[in-house]
């Protein structure tokens, strides 16, 4: 995820000082900025300014805590694996070689930060909040909880769907030293891999303004990512299980797109307002029955039953959007580019200039080798 960086941040030691110095004054400028900008609460952004200077204060090097003869074998553990994949994205994947992922922060709560997404009604397009440095994303994140999800009632009471999500990581796009965060290490070891290549992905490339480019880019530079990294250790069995969760998830996702197209229908059509209501109810009933059918015949669950828990609706339809569809067109592109990820970043961000050929990337559909979970290189 990408935080909101229009933040302030105190001088931590574990920047160089001027740098550091001038990243506080810009970020401060950008603060004061807000109040000339429509929906930029101050409030807003001084809680994100609060909750990221919480976040850094907390850090420790990694090095530190693994030559710790007292320190947690666990923890140990786990941070020498981070520490191998942040070696790994920096030789194998070319990503960027800086301070990011080298400290942890312990944050005492499960999640960094949480995040709320709404769309309209009758629409799956994502509500936009529009910042300093990050541009426009389609979600607000907050540090505390009730404070996002007091806010997720409002948008609520103004007649949006909307949806609450605790979020484990994010990156600052290389502003800051990003840490490891405590809430990162509940994953699995491939989740925790993957998420170092995605966050440090954002770190390569962002675009601001659009949510989509940005989350898809990291999103398949995460999955070429892992499945470099099994190659490579010769786990071979862990990676035929690596694509067949991909091959799930993919089709999972293909049918909330194509259920996405006919809620898209639904909503322009002119219908009396209780049967269009009606009529979206047993769409969103159907998409439900749908994915439980899929888990069924892979005999595999996905990551979605806490969604399908709550009730899907159009916020967390349009969440699957930002981070899915536009992954078949970079898949595609580093095929094309022969699985050299050097040569693809300098084709994506050749793209990342031109608002229509970034939607035409977002437009591709997957190719039967993705569709098979095969990778690009």
């Amino acid at each position: 995820m990408v935080t909101e960086t229009c933040a302030v941040t105190a001088r931590h030691p574990c920047e160089p000082d001027q740098p550091q110095v001038a990243r506080w004054r810009l970020a401060l400028a950008g603060l004061f900025a807000c109040s000339a900008l429509s929906g930029c609460a101050i409030g807003y952004m001084a809680q994100a300014a609060h909750g990221e200077w919480s976040v850094l204060q907390a850090r420790e090097p990694i090095d530190r805590i693994v030559a710790d003869p007292h320190a947690k074998p666990d923890l140990k553990a786990r941070l020498k694996l981070v520490q191998e994949a942040r070696a790994f994205a920096v030789t194998a994947l070319d990503l960027p070689d800086n301070r990011s992922y080298r400290t942890y922060a312990d944050i005492h709560r499960p999640y960094v930060v949480w995040n709320v997404v709404a769309a309209p009604e009758f629409s799956v397009k994502p509500l936009h909040w529009c910042f300093p440095i990050t541009g426009c994303v389609d979600y607000r994140g907050y540090f505390k909880e009730r404070k996002a999800r007091a806010f997720a009632a409002r948008l609520a009471a103004r007649g949006n769907d909307v949806s609450v999500d605790g979020v484990p990581a994010y990156s600052t796009l290389g502003h800051f030293a990003d840490p490891v965060l405590s809430t990162m290490l509940d994953y699995d070891d491939l989740d925790l891999v993957g998420t170092i290549f995605h966050e440090l992905a954002h770190q390569l490339l962002y675009v601001a303004g659009d949510s989509e480019f940005d989350e898809s880019f990291a999103m398949s530079v995460q999955d070429e990512g892992v499945r470099r990294w099994l190659a490579a250790h010769g786990r071979s069995a862990e990676l035929d299980h690596y694509l067949q969760q991909q091959r799930l998830e993919l089709q999972i996702v293909q049918r909330l797109t194509a259920g996405r197209r006919e809620l898209k229908q639904l909503y322009a059509a002119p219908l009396p307002l209780e049967q269009r209501r009606a009529r979206k109810q047993e769409l969103m009933a159907s998409l439900v029955r749908q994915v439980r059918e899929i888990e069924q015949r892979q005999g595999m669950r996905t990551g979605y039953d806490d969604w399908i828990d709550q009730g899907l609706n159009n916020a967390r339809l349009a969440s699957v959007g930002t981070y899915f569809d536009c992954v078949p067109g970079f898949e595609s592109l580093l095929a094309r580019n022969g699985g050299d990820l050097p040569a693809f970043y300098t084709a994506v961000r050749a793209l990342s200039r031109q608002t229509q050929a970034r939607r035409a990337l977002c437009r591709v559909a997957p190719s039967a080798r993705q569709a098979s979970g095969g990778g690009a290189g």
